[in-house]
């Protein structure tokens, strides 16, 4: 594949670069972008860690994890051996100022050898409780005066709350212009999720149906079989609320209930997603508990396996209060969505592991067939599903085959495997190139993080506040607490998930 968009030289400084994030995504989705040419050939990684290790164990560190996380399964001796010669490692400390001499040394070199600019990726592939540290060393040492070439990368979460989100974004503010600043939430790199905004906005015939008039309601479930496993001393600070819905599924809802962009400008684009969350209704203390649902697991089966519950997890309280299922209901006040309602829920030690959103269509006006022809009848509905699987469903009415009418609900299908032979990049291939691009397109902006926290932290509060008397409240390998179903059966609607099945996803013989 030859690139259409040419990358200049690129330095990408990875601080943590002994750890998982590095080893497990950022590593392999280097070396993928690689293979496919679209590094370039002036390009360098500098590891940076307290790790003890030469450059040489650090590459075979590396090709370890390439080897088994990589899309493309084990690397070839050969593709690894022209690719190991642009990884280099340096020791050191994250609030040592040798450690940035040391990077602004070698950045110089690698500036002096290739005899023009490079641009400077600082990617912080380290706990939050970094971030601030690192941020202010890199500005402190020189190494982001130049606005055009330097870029630094805050992996997700974006703050804890409101409060620390604006604290940490004055003080990247005081060091780095917005345009340098890449947020990132890996989520918004996959492609099902980018493939929305193809949908909606390049075909004619969605966008006159896509508003208040037609559809119904909105359902976003992602759901996972896996519970905090060794996460747990993250996760008690944190909860489904603020790991997921913050903003994976406030940014899947901002890309469904968007208004058409003028251009696929970065700010243009991320105009119309902060006027999603800026027309979202804002919560009342009082009505908490009618709009927002939480649960905790307790033990159960997965797959036929026993499993553990979320209090009896490696670093949690054992009677924690933190939640591992959250399910809010949002109503956007504007006029393409006044009314309808916006279900999202997510949580871990669920039955399944699947990420869908479901748009339910309004029913006809009037059923002009007779009651026994339409026993079968479900509403139309449009579903797009992120993962495991990845396509398009579009369930509708058809006449079933025979000498009767009797209709049935059948659905057109578009998956990917189907329809794209070649392998699917992984969100963080799609992501880091458009860093080194510098398209921040898919990049969260100050005010989109802070308008989410804002929306959510009436639901915090009131959480925090009151702590959940029936926690646990679910089995492990359910479908989430009663409360959940609850929420959505008030209104007269029912939690819908028809996944891909892996034989839909089987390339047509």
């Amino acid at each position: 594949m030859e690139p259409t968009v040419k990358i200049g030289p690129t330095v990408i400084v990875i601080f943590g670069a002994g750890g998982d994030l590095t080893w497990r995504k950022l590593m392999p989705a280097i070396y993928n972008l690689y293979l496919d040419n679209w590094i370039p050939e002036h390009f360098a990684v500098l590891g940076v860690a307290h790790n003890d290790m030469t450059d040489n164990e650090f590459r075979k560190h590396i090709n370890e994890g390439v080897d088994k996380f990589s899309r493309r399964g084990k690397s070839k001796k050969d593709d690894w051996k022209s690719f190991e010669k642009y990884i280099t490692y340096k020791k050191g400390d994250f609030g040592d100022t040798t450690t940035y001499k040391t990077v602004k040394k070698q950045i110089d070199q690698f500036e002096k050898s290739w005899g023009t600019p490079v641009n400077r990726v600082f990617y912080m592939a380290v706990p939050p409780s970094f971030f601030e540290e690192i941020a202010t060393m890199i500005g402190k040492n020189g190494l982001s005066e130049n606005k055009k070439f330097s870029r630094i990368i805050v992996e997700k979460p974006f703050g804890h709350d409101l409060e620390s989100a604006k604290h940490l974004n004055n003080l990247l503010h005081g060091l780095f212009d917005e345009s340098q600043i890449y947020r990132l939430d890996h989520y918004l790199g996959k492609e099902t999720v980018q493939n929305i905004l193809a949908f909606r906005f390049a075909n004619a015939m969605f966008e006159p149906i896509w508003n208040r008039n037609y559809i119904d309601h909105v359902q976003i479930t992602v759901s996972e079989q896996l519970g905090v496993e060794l996460r747990g001393n993250y996760y008690e600070t944190a909860g489904a609320l603020r790991d997921m819905i913050q903003n994976h599924l406030l940014q899947l809802m901002c890309l469904i209930a968007m208004e058409a962009p003028v251009s696929f400008d970065a700010d243009e684009v991320r105009n119309k997603k902060v006027d999603v969350l800026n027309a979202l209704r804002k919560f009342k203390p009082e009505d908490v508990h009618k709009t927002a649902v939480r649960g905790q697991y307790q033990d159960g089966w997965i797959e036929g396996k026993k499993v553990i519950g979320y209090r009896q997890e490696p670093d949690v309280d054992r009677s924690s209060n933190i939640e591992t299922f959250a399910a809010v209901k949002f109503y956007i006040d504007n006029w393409r969505w006044q009314g309808v309602p916006f279900y999202v829920r997510t949580g871990k030690r669920l039955n399944e592991t699947i990420s869908v959103i479901t748009i339910q269509f309004r029913p006809v006006p009037h059923h002009s067939f007779p009651v026994e022809t339409t026993e079968n009848w479900q509403p139309n509905r449009l579903i797009l599903n992120i993962q495991p699987y990845m396509g398009i469903r579009l369930r509708f009415q058809a006449k079933q085959p025979g000498l009767k009418m009797l209709l049935n609900p059948v659905d057109m299908l578009f998956n990917y495997s189907d329809a794209y032979s070649g392998g699917t990049p992984e969100a963080y291939e799609t992501l880091l190139l458009d860093i080194f691009r510098g398209d921040a397109t898919l990049f969260m902006r100050a005010d989109q993080v802070e308008a989410a926290w804002t929306i959510l932290m009436p639901v915090i509060d009131a959480w925090k506040a009151n702590s959940s008397p029936n926690f646990p409240n679910y089995d492990a390998g359910s479908q989430g607490p009663e409360d959940a179903e609850a929420l959505i059966a008030r209104d007269g609607h029912n939690w819908i998930v028809v996944p891909l099945e892996k034989n839909d996803h089987e390339p047509t013989k």
